[in-house]
């Protein structure tokens, strides 16, 4: 994306949720989890790829005995609606008998958070519980909600904190929703 474009696109969006609220969710989050999973020696899969940054500024919230591990499926692939699902890696055998704890950056439509806590199930996982930092109002697909969710939006394109705008602004340091008239 040419810096111009890049600026235009960061000039025109909208603050949801500055830094200061995202590390309240993720607090909020930390202790949920640590109130469900503290004394069950869980097996963290961070959903790349924006998983990946809210389980590194969750898990030093988790003061208690874990393990990290990964899960990539896909609907997006860089473009700005989801298609079928198309998985990268799925950890069957690391989940078989486990407690795991599917963190991901948003609920959307629900499709791929979903499918990765029924294939968590189907390969044997003790138990599955999901974590969200953000959750877009009224836009699932599916009946399907995360156990854990730290914020709720609008129903807006939203970007930062793991979130991309066409694989970019993930490291934006709060959540904005895109214009109109740049999705």
């Amino acid at each position: 994306m040419p810096a111009e474009h890049y600026a235009a696109v960061l000039s025109r969006a909208e603050c949801l949720a500055d830094r200061a609220a995202v590390d309240a969710a993720l607090d909020d989050m930390a202790a949920e989890v640590a109130a469900g999973l503290g004394d069950k020696d869980p097996l963290v899969l961070a959903v790349v790829t924006g998983g990946i940054v809210v389980a590194g500024l969750l898990l030093p919230r988790l003061q208690f005995p874990l393990r990290l591990d990964y899960a990539h499926a896909t609907r997006y692939r860089g473009a700005l609606s989801g298609a079928d699902l198309h998985w990268q890696h799925r950890p069957v055998e690391a989940v078989r008998g486990e407690h795991v704890l599917v963190v991901d950056d948003i609920f959307d439509q629900g499709h791929t958070m979903e499918a990765i806590a029924a294939a968590c199930a189907e390969d044997g996982a003790a138990s599955v519980t999901t974590a969200v930092l953000a959750l877009k109002e009224g836009a699932a697909e599916t009946e399907y909600r995360p156990d854990i969710t730290g914020l709720t939006l609008p129903n807006r394109y939203v970007m930062g904190y793991g979130l991309d705008y066409k694989r970019y602004f993930r490291n934006l340091p709060g959540i904005y929703a895109a214009a109109d008239e740049d999705v």
